[in-house]
C-alpha cells in the first residue's frame, strides 16, 4: 500500500511573471523536486498537490506545471470562486485536465454563510456531474454547520474537511484548547458523504515529537467518521514552523495507536478511494 501524503504545497519565489498576492508560512520556495526530495527521504510515495490560494489565489498554473513534470508522484487540487457565475465551466475545463483530482473552496469572509447559496452549491452539483470531491476548508460553529447543510442538500457529492475542521496555527505554540470545537467536527460523520483530512493534527499538540497528546481526540473522529474516511496529510509547509516534515510523518508511523492495517488505511488507503487517484510505482 503506497503512503500517501493528503495535502502539501508548492510554490516558487515571488516574481512579476507569477506574483504572490500574500505571504504564507513556509520557506521561500518549495518547488516539484524540493518536495520529492523531503517526500523521499521518509517513504512517502505520493501526495496530493493543494495550489496555494494564500498566494495565489485562482491561479493554479505553478501547481499544473509541477504536476505535469511529475505525474507519477502528485495529484493536483485547485481552488476554485463561489462568486463567480461561470465556475460550472472552470470546473468543466479543470475535470478534463490530466492528474487533477479535487477542487476547493475555501470559505473565506467573502463567501456566504448561507448553505442555500447558489454559487456554493453549483460547485457542488458541477463537481458530483465529473465525480470530483470537493475540498471545504471552513471552521467554526457556523461554517461547520454550514457543511453539514449542504452535503445534505448534495448527497451525491463528495465533501473532504480540510485540516479537521479546526483552528491550526502558523506559529508555535499551539492553541490552549486546539480540540474545543471537535464536537462539531463529530456531528459531520452522520453524512456519509463526508470525509476528513487529519492533516495538519501534529501542530494542535501542546507535546514534543511523537505527539502522544493528539491520540485521543483523533481517536474519537477515527471511531465517528471510520478510517476509510479519514486520511492523513502534513499540510506541508505551512506546518515548517512547527516540525519537521519527517516528524509530520513518523509521528503516526511510530504510535502504537494504529494498526499495520489501520496506518496503510489512513495514510493511503483510504485516499486511493476517495479521490481515485494512487502514484505510480517506479519501474
Amino acid at each position: 500500500m503506497p503512503t500517501i501524503d493528503a495535502q502539501v504545497h508548492c510554490y516558487e519565489r515571488n516574481h512579476p511573471g507569477r506574483p504572490w498576492t500574500a505571504v504564507l508560512a513556509g520557506p521561500p520556495e518549495v518547488t516539484g523536486p524540493d518536495m520529492i526530495k523531503a517526500m523521499d527521504e521518509v517513504g512517502v510515495d505520493g501526495a496530493l498537490l493543494v495550489s496555494v490560494y494564500t498566494m495565489y489565489r485562482w491561479d493554479e498554473s505553478y501547481a499544473v506545471a509541477v504536476q505535469q513534470a511529475h505525474p507519477d508522484r502528485f495529484g493536483v487540487i485547485k481552488p476554485v470562486d463561489a462568486n463567480d457565475p461561470k465556475v460550472a465551466d472552470t470546473i468543466a475545463d479543470w475535470a478534463a485536465l490530466p492528474g487533477t483530482v479535487a477542487i476547493r473552496i475555501m470559505m473565506t469572509p467573502e463567501i456566504s454563510n448561507d448553505a442555500a447559496d447558489p454559487g456554493i452549491n453549483r460547485i457542488l452539483a458541477a463537481a458530483a456531474g465529473h465525480d470530483l470531491p470537493v475540498n471545504m476548508l471552513g471552521r467554526g460553529p457556523e461554517r461547520l454547520g454550514q457543511i453539514g447543510q449542504l452535503a445534505k442538500r448534495n448527497p451525491d457529492t463528495q465533501i473532504v474537511l480540510d485540516h479537521l475542521g479546526l483552528e491550526q496555527p502558523m506559529m508555535p505554540p499551539a492553541p490552549a484548547e486546539p480540540w474545543h470545537e471537535l464536537p462539531l467536527v463529530l456531528a459531520l460523520a452522520e453524512n456519509r458523504n463526508v470525509a476528513i483530512k487529519i492533516t495538519g493534527a501534529c501542530t494542535l499538540s501542546h507535546e514534543k515529537f511523537p505527539y502522544k497528546d493528539i491520540w485521543a481526540p483523533l481517536g474519537r473522529i477515527f471511531d465517528a467518521f471510520g478510517l476509510e474516511r479519514c486520511m492523513w496529510g502534513t499540510d506541508w509547509t505551512r506546518a515548517v514552523n512547527l516540525l519537521t516534515y519527517k516528524e509530520g510523518v513518523e509521528a503516526f508511523r511510530v504510535t502504537d495507536r494504529l494498526s499495520d492495517s489501520d496506518r496503510a488505511i489512513l495514510m493511503g488507503g483510504s485516499l486511493q478511494k476517495i479521490y481515485g487517484w494512487s502514484p505510480k510505482k517506479k519501474a
